[in-house]
């Protein structure tokens, strides 16, 4: 993560007693909200106000957030931000090209007149926010006859990007590793895979599981299957394709969702063994509360468990989907009032 402080005061670490505004950006939507310190409770922060903005609707990231605070009616002047965003910091941007503008991090702290802004990564506070979940807030994917294990928490999900991050639990407070495990050369588990990864590698040197795991990604699944298939894929937006496969409408779409559950299980599965996960998976992003239902009736479940004699560890590791909501936003503020932003 990184802190982009005003050049007038020195960095220091974000007062626990300020109201403190938080965005949570990614490619589609912009999740924005007011919090204030919450000593005792489940969770650190309180969400005084919350609002959720359509991208492409938007001129820039400074337009959203000025809105944001014109309709706000604060009890107090807001000189904190934090801003959740996939990608990382250059000189002066937010450099991510699923974003629907470049971010100008001087330009915010100017319009804002904000003496503090930070920057960290989306799934970094998503995964801080897994801390204050219930299993109310969640839904079983896989559960486990076992209790729940302390250890590390895998969090992890396609939207417009990949996004995966993994929180470690620690004392006084749990650590956030931030990843860029959606980069990782795709592996395919059956022929078909193989030969979609043939057609995907005609495209491009370095075949990412991002680019079958997320919106575009699923894009390029079903115009690789249609092509395997010898069909023409009529279906341009990845909505189009899901909105296709759920109705059984186009047999292309529907085995693109097929492949892209039975990828995305292996992948999980993977990056549990990696992290050593036994604390669990949450699952989020924007795709799969879209197909819930067919992700539970796919073969995530079967290629999650496929890893030989890794069986009966991963046997023992729960996944749960979440929805995101305002948990980016909860879990950006949680961290800089836990003195995890540091200056930069």
């Amino acid at each position: 993560m990184a802190e982009v402080a005003n050049p007038r005061s020195a960095p220091q670490r974000l007062p626990q007693e300020s109201l403190l505004l938080a965005a949570d950006v990614g490619g589609t939507h912009a999740r924005v909200g007011l919090l204030s310190r919450q000593p005792h409770g489940a969770s650190p922060v309180t969400v005084l106000r919350y609002q959720r903005y359509a991208c492409a609707e938007w001129p820039s990231l400074t337009a959203v957030l000025q809105h944001f605070v014109t309709y706000l009616d604060a009890p107090a002047p807001i000189d904190q931000c934090v801003v959740a965003s996939a990608g990382y910091v250059l000189d002066d941007a937010i450099v991510n090209d699923n974003l629907a503008w470049p971010v100008s991090i001087s330009d915010i702290r100017e319009n804002l007149a904000l003496d503090h802004l930070a920057v960290i990564n989306d799934f970094e506070a998503v995964a801080w926010a897994t801390q204050f979940l219930t299993d109310a807030d969640t839904l079983p994917v896989i559960e486990t006859s076992a209790p729940p294990q302390r250890g590390p928490v895998l969090v992890m999900g396609p939207g417009t990007g990949l996004g995966s991050a993994v929180l470690l639990p620690g004392q006084p407070h749990a650590t956030v590793l931030a990843t860029e495990a959606g980069q990782i050369a795709l592996a395919p588990g059956n022929e078909r895979e193989i030969e979609i990864l043939r057609l995907l590698a005609r495209e491009r040197t370095h075949v990412a599981f991002e680019h079958a795991l997320s919106g575009p990604g699923l894009r390029n699944l079903y115009r690789a299957i249609s092509a395997l298939r010898g069909t023409p894929a009529v279906l341009g937006e990845p909505s189009a394709i899901t909105h296709a496969a759920l109705m059984q409408s186009d047999a292309a779409a529907v085995e693109a969702l097929e492949v892209f559950c039975g990828l995305l299980g292996s992948f999980v599965g993977d990056l549990v063994l990696l992290y050593g996960a036994r604390g669990g998976v949450f699952l989020a992003g924007g795709i799969l509360p879209q197909i819930r239902q067919l992700l539970l009736a796919s073969r995530f479940r079967e290629r999650f468990f496929n890893k030989g004699v890794m069986r009966p560890y991963l046997q023992q590791v729960p996944v749960r989907l979440m929805e995101h909501g305002q948990h980016g936003v909860i879990g950006a503020a949680g961290l800089a009032l836990a003195g995890h932003v540091e200056a930069g």
